[in-house]
């Protein structure tokens, strides 16, 4: 799982791929830090003002979203669930609740490598602004496993309530929250009128539309190679694009790459065979979940849930350097290079 909701894999790179007739318009765009790594938004519109000033609504709402599921944020609706854990249900938003229910699935599809109830586990492993490269006491991780169970969070929409039954236990939306986020900005971007997006946050983006007359080409981060560097490349619209990988917020001791990706039966840095995850899908609140889910499971049994999905595509980097894809991608995934062999 990402450890933090603050932050995420940055592994996305887009550019203008090739031909049709160009349309009228120009690019705005705006960055800003939000829910921990950089949110970019990238409209093509001939309304200049109009297209400022909805990118400006757009993060608003994602500082209303952080506000509510931010382990960060006291008196987040997570932070009062956590609180509560074991008491008493605790009423909550909508929004988190939805987030909750989507996680409940993706935690049904993968037997549990996805659960965002791995919040427990914070504070041991150090991989947000507080990466201390050390290993925790694995005896303390141990005692904290048996609190990790997606079944023991309980989601009431009828009561409008959210409750974790055993004491102790805390959910973390960091593998999931700002998926949902960035299918917020896509509604408010529609809504205003525009068409023609993109919207990355960290390793989390959507494209929407075209960007002068061609679709947005979006590139995939080498997970050995040099920051920015990509081993391919597609050309995409109205779709998510999701990476999950082992190389920006790790460390390497003894050997042994100790990464953020937390599996929740051993409490440790997955060790299933994958170094990076992307998943192509319609919503990103689903990209952003599956491909954490999908790394977790490992490149076979991973691959296999993706093939079952309707509307899920995946590229995956194995731990052997391995790239492999589904079908559906072969014609239209370019491999710029092959990726960075290292020995781990």
């Amino acid at each position: 799982m990402r450890l933090a909701c603050a932050i995420a894999l940055s592994c996305c790179c887009a550019c203008s791929a090739a031909n049709p007739a160009p349309q009228r318009g120009a690019i705005v765009e705006r960055a800003r830090v939000s829910m921990g790594s950089e949110l970019r938004v990238t409209v093509w519109t001939a309304d200049s003002a109009g297209g400022a000033r909805t990118i400006g609504v757009l993060f608003a709402e994602f500082d209303r979203l952080e506000a509510l599921m931010s382990v960060w944020k006291p008196g987040s609706d997570v932070e009062r669930i956590n609180a509560a854990a074991g008491d008493r249900a605790v009423p909550t938003t909508d929004e988190v609740r939805s987030v909750l229910r989507t996680a409940a699935q993706i935690s049904e599809w993968t037997g549990g490598k996805f659960d965002v109830t791995f919040g427990v586990l914070s504070g041991l492993w150090r991989f947000d602004h507080d990466q201390d490269n050390r290993l925790p006491d694995m005896d303390d991780v141990r005692r904290r496993l048996p609190l990790i169970d997606y079944r023991s969070l309980v989601v009431d929409d009828a009561a409008g309530s959210a409750f974790l039954k055993k004491k102790g236990m805390r959910v973390n939306l960091g593998g999931i929250g700002k998926g949902y986020a960035i299918d917020r900005g896509v509604e408010i971007l529609r809504r205003n009128g525009f068409s023609n997006f993109m919207i990355q946050a960290g390793g989390d983006l959507f494209v929407s539309g075209l960007k002068d007359g061609r679709p947005w080409r979006v590139g995939i981060q080498d997970p050995r190679g040099a920051a920015g560097r990509i081993f391919a490349a597609i050309d995409l619209t109205n779709s998510t694009f999701s990476t999950s990988g082992d190389y920006e917020r790790s460390f390497v001791m003894d050997g042994r790459r100790y990464h953020h990706i937390i599996d929740p039966e051993t409490g440790a840095p997955s060790q299933a065979g994958c170094r990076s995850v992307t998943i192509l899908t319609t919503t990103a609140v689903l990209a952003d979940g599956l491909s954490t889910g999908v790394f977790l499971l490992g490149p076979e049994k991973g691959m296999a849930l993706v093939r079952r999905l309707a509307n899920v595509d995946a590229v995956i980097v194995t731990a052997k350097n391995e790239v492999l894809m589904t079908p559906r991608l072969k014609d239209r995934l370019s491999l710029v290079a092959p990726p960075t062999d290292a020995p781990f």
